[in-house]
């Protein structure tokens, strides 16, 4: 909750006009600052995956094949489509969007092209409305989805730290005497995100998506709502 109030504080000061305290540089400095607080987070999690490597390990595939969730956000790219999007949907729903995607994406199509364009629109709203998003999606599921603590712990680890920190706190909330294995799963399954995510986007999100875009577009694409530049 504090992590939310602070992503709203910050977005009022910096977009109310009269009194607009906080400027692009502060706001640069801040972005910062919050990967370095949220580093003593990760560290946590870190130690308390190693105090339950042997549980992790025996739950084996399982913590592998939760990576072919990134495939999920490809259903989204219809929509994109219908309000008019692009070749900035294959940017925006070939993955939710994190750091190693963001590299990805811009490594294959360019810094200034529309994919890449994309994949940082998502960027942004993940850092800023995806912790409040997920944070109350993890809440509502807890209330009304009867699944092992394990299985929310796993699925708090979609690569981005401040996400996996908002999701994993209504969890360990609801199951207090589990702090030590929930902190554990949503760690490792963060880091695997990192890791195995960024394979599953270079051979199997990407290729997919961009054959999804290339089938769906001409069918029901729009016009674009920015018009696309020429490379020069």
């Amino acid at each position: 909750m504090p992590l939310i109030y602070t992503i709203i504080l910050g977005l009022a000061f910096y977009l109310i006009k009269p009194i607009k305290w906080i400027q692009r540089k502060q706001a640069r400095i801040a972005e910062g600052a919050m990967m370095l607080f949220i580093g003593v987070l990760i560290a946590k999690l870190a130690v308390s995956s190693g105090q339950s490597i042997s549980l992790i390990f025996d739950m084996g595939s399982a913590l592998i094949l939760q990576e072919l969730g990134h495939l999920a956000t490809i259903l989204v790219l219809p929509i994109a489509l219908l309000l008019g999007f692009k070749k900035e949907a294959i940017g925006m729903t070939n993955s939710i969007g994190r750091e190693p995607n963001v590299a990805v994406v811009v490594d294959k199509y360019g810094f200034n092209s529309p994919e890449s364009r994309g994949v940082f629109a998502i960027f942004i709203i993940g850092t800023v409305i995806g912790t409040i998003f997920i944070s109350f999606l993890v809440t509502f599921s807890l209330s009304f989805i009867p699944l092992h603590p394990y299985a929310y712990a796993m699925a708090s680890g979609v690569g981005s730290a401040s996400m996996n920190a908002a999701a994993i706190g209504p969890t360990l909330a609801a199951f207090p005497g589990m702090e030590t294995q929930i902190e554990a799963f949503a760690g490792f399954s963060n880091l695997l995100s990192f890791c195995v995510g960024i394979y599953i986007v270079i051979f199997v999100a990407l290729p997919i998506t961009e054959r999804v875009y290339n089938w769906l577009e001409p069918k029901i694409g729009r016009e674009a709502l920015v018009p696309e530049k020429e490379d020069e």
